[in-house]
């Protein structure tokens, strides 16, 4: 398949897979299955219906909403009109989505429910405050999926009834759309996080995204007619590229409610795949470890034991050395008496797990892989569409994010920044010729932002990002984020912050994990008093004082954590600690704490 865009992609592959289903999501009623037959003939309802409301080719049409069935659809319906669709983190303020809307000039908006509706009505409206300056989101049409809609606001299931009823007399348009649709056709601005300030908005193509999935699918990560596992959320580039490449390969996507019933609907659906940010990890590492510590030293023996088997056998596959008739037996075993029961709670038929978004430490990696469960980590940002490397299934190492993608380009400039080349990484940043400049130079080259090292295989270590490394007054350079990954694996941290450029030595506010704090509250018999009041608690404080000397023992002198403070909440998108993909806004943290920052030194 040599598809001219995404669009065309979907409807050829529809077209093949017929009546096999396409995706299932869970309903009051239990798992429902939707065809590809039916996929179809809801995008093309879609299309119809947006060409019936004004929308010209080269528009742009907004999405805030959760990663649902619906929001591929929206997505497929706004590119098979000839669209260019911009999503919105539906943890967004009513001022940030405005921001995005205003930027890309959106004149359709869909949203999700009232809650989200409320943000659009209030900035088209009334208008919103950005840098000192009043602005008005010009919107013409926003479309509810949850509703029934009213007044100027037109249901979802409104708009496909009247594409459904004109799509006829609309076809030939958008037929002729679609075969003007070549690769360097706009498809998608992706505004970033914005960590640093605004967002900017990141001009993807076509040509970016199919790219990035034929390169992806030589490497056989996933085949037809499996099943993949959605709760990522598709406002992010790692999961927009999973669902264009589970389209491409002719899979199952199967939807999770909420990460709150992450583990519940992995069981139900057993995937063959799961993609996940490193965030997920962690928390499924820091709740085996609370099971084992809470566990009665029999059944902890049993454990150690089985982890200790698990890690040897890693070990010999990661080497490739052979693996010994007695240890085999001793991992059949061990998975049979420990490991299966981890992998039913993920549905048992996992062959692999793919890591994205931020870096994964490689304890939590290795730990996996010794139980049976491969990690495969990759790289990349929103301008590389948003992949430059992988681990793949036969080539991987662990605390590396993998080799170049076979039509990538790598190279590292002489302060240690990763610069590449490649079809996916994207054009611009959308009416920001200024910021454009600054990170594709005049050679082409893409300028990551981030710090790495190439090994004699190729394979890609990232040490930090570039403006985060911390260079001490003492001389010393140390990455944070090295530092946090090795804080987040103990098991009552939840989040971790490093402090110390320009400073005699590091510290760190640390975040606590509060279902592992009550479980160990519980295990200790230790009364706990309401959670403003942890970080003051005695035997909290010393029992993050353990965890963070386990880290230290770790580290280099000059990148050891001299002294650290317990907040009394943990980081949030809702609390603007976080971006909606779960990086911590170290700028917004380091501001807001300031005076506990200082107070360590």
């Amino acid at each position: 398949m040599t598809p001219n865009n995404l669009a065309d992609m979907f409807f050829a592959q529809a077209a093949r897979m017929g009546n096999r289903p396409r995706y299932r999501y869970r309903s009051e009623a239990g798992w429902r299955e939707v065809s590809w037959a039916q996929c179809r003939e809801r995008v093309q309802d879609l299309a119809a219906g947006l060409c019936a409301l004004g929308l010209t080719p080269g528009a742009t049409v907004a999405l805030l909403s959760s990663t649902r069935p619906e929001w591929t659809e929206i997505d497929l319906g706004i590119l098979a009109a000839g669209g260019v669709t911009v999503p919105i983190y539906p943890s967004n303020l009513a001022a940030e989505c405005g921001y995005i809307v205003c930027n890309a000039e959106a004149r359709i908006v869909f949203v999700e429910n009232e809650k989200q509706l409320a943000k659009i009505i209030e900035v088209r409206d009334r208008g919103f405050e950005l840098d000192g300056v009043r602005h008005q989101a010009t919107v013409r049409h926003v479309c509810l999926i949850d509703g029934p809609g009213g007044g100027d606001v037109v249901a979802l299931a409104d708009l496909m009834a009247r594409g459904r009823a004109e799509r006829e007399r609309h076809q030939p348009e958008l037929q002729r759309r679609r075969a003007a649709l070549g690769r360097d056709a706009l498809a998608t601005i992706v505004y970033t996080s914005g960590t640093t300030g605004p967002p900017k908005g990141v001009m993807q193509t076509h040509g970016n995204h199919l790219a990035a999935v034929e390169q992806l699918m030589r490497l056989g990560l996933i085949a037809e007619g499996e099943v993949d596992f959605f709760f990522l959320p598709l406002a992010h580039s790692f999961a927009r590229l999973l669902e264009y490449l589970g389209l491409y390969a002719g899979t199952v996507t199967a939807f999770a409610r909420s990460i709150d019933t992450l583990i519940e609907d992995a069981a139900a659906a057993q995937p063959h795949v799961i993609p996940a940010v490193p965030r997920v990890y962690e928390k499924i590492y820091a709740r085996i470890q609370a099971t084992r510590n809470s566990a009665s030293p029999r059944k902890r023996r049993l454990l150690d034991w089985a982890f200790q088997v698990g890690r040897r056998h890693s070990q010999c596959l990661q080497q490739g050395r052979a693996v010994s008739p007695l240890l085999a037996l001793q991992v059949a075993v061990a998975h049979r008496l420990v490991f299966r029961r981890i992998h039913a709670l993920l549905g048992g038929r996992l062959r692999y797990l793919i890591s994205g978004g931020a870096p994964l430490a490689r304890e939590i990696a290795e730990f996996f892989h010794s139980i049976g469960l491969l990690v495969l980590e990759g790289y990349g940002l929103t301008e590389t569409t948003p992949i430059l490397t992988v681990n793949r299934p036969g080539a991987f190492k662990f605390g590396t994010v993998g080799q170049a993608l076979d039509d990538v380009v790598l190279r590292i400039a002489e302060d240690g920044e990763v610069l590449a080349t490649g079809p996916n990484i994207a054009q611009g940043y959308f009416r920001r010729p200024e910021a454009t400049a600054e990170t594709w130079d005049a050679q082409g080259w893409f300028h990551t932002g981030d710090i790495g090292e190439l090994d004699g295989d190729g394979f890609l270590r990232i040490t930090d990002r570039k403006k985060d490394l911390i260079k001490t007054s003492g001389g010393k350079y140390v990455a944070p984020q090295t530092v946090e990954n090795l804080l987040k694996t103990q098991p009552h941290i939840s989040q971790a912050v490093v402090i110390g450029d320009n400073r005699k030595y590091c510290v760190a506010l640390i975040t606590l994990d509060a279902e592992e704090i009550q479980s160990w509250a519980r295990a200790q018999r230790v009364d706990l008093p309401a959670r403003e009041h942890w970080p003051a608690h005695p035997e909290i404080m010393a029992l993050i004082d353990r965890e963070v000397a386990a880290v230290n023992q770790q580290l280099p002198s000059y990148g050891t954590i001299k002294y650290h403070r317990i907040l009394a909440h943990d980081f949030s998108p809702e609390s603007g600690e976080l971006t909606p993909s779960l990086k911590v806004k170290r700028k917004v943290v380091a501001q807001r704490y300031q005076p506990l920052i200082e107070e360590m030194y």
